[in-house]
């Protein structure tokens, strides 16, 4: 399994990719990561248009099989929730453009799933990837660490994930 993780945002967006190699239990390795920057002083269609084309290169180069972009769940400020709304489009819609299976976490599942717990600090989250990952320090700068712990929460939680998914469907689909 091979999953680009996507922290989106207008002026950073971190990107990380990591691949699981052999079954369920096998080796989990960063690939890649890295931070998307578009400049705050260009017109915001121009900035929504290079981080378009980034995505883009980005999946052409390394042809993730999964995209796992953060949720959106809450902010504070209108102007950055409509900013960060704007740049998870583009992720989710690139990854659909590739045809890879896409999917979101909200930053509480990607803690759980990577830390163990829902509220762990930024710092906890970071060492747990370091960890898991087999790097000898926490990744940064912080856009790319979020998006190594969204593709490792991603390989964590899949098979769960298919699990559900498809006991639901045997029961007529839910509720």
């Amino acid at each position: 399994m091979f999953v680009l993780g996507v922290d989106p945002g207008l002026s950073r967006c971190g990107y990380g990719l990591v691949a699981r190699t052999g079954d369920r239990s096998g080796t989990l390795s960063a690939v890649s990561a890295g931070v998307i920057e578009t400049d705050p002083d260009v017109p915001t269609p121009q900035r929504l248009f290079t981080l378009q084309s980034e995505l883009r290169a980005l999946m052409a180069e390394f042809g993730p099989d999964v995209v796992a972009v953060e949720r959106v769940f809450f902010q504070v400020n209108a102007k950055t929730a409509v900013s960060v709304c704007q740049a998870s489009g583009l992720a989710l819609s690139a990854g659909a453009e590739r045809g890879c299976e896409v999917v979101q976490y909200t930053a509480n599942e990607v803690k759980l799933a990577v830390a163990g717990y829902g509220s762990a600090t930024k710092d906890q989250v970071q060492r747990m990837v370091a960890s898991v990952l087999g790097l000898a320090t926490p990744p940064s700068p912080p856009d790319a660490a979020d998006a190594l712990a969204l593709a490792v929460c991603h390989i964590h939680t899949a098979g769960l994930r298919r699990a559900v998914a498809s006991s639901s469907a045997g029961l007529g689909g839910g509720a």
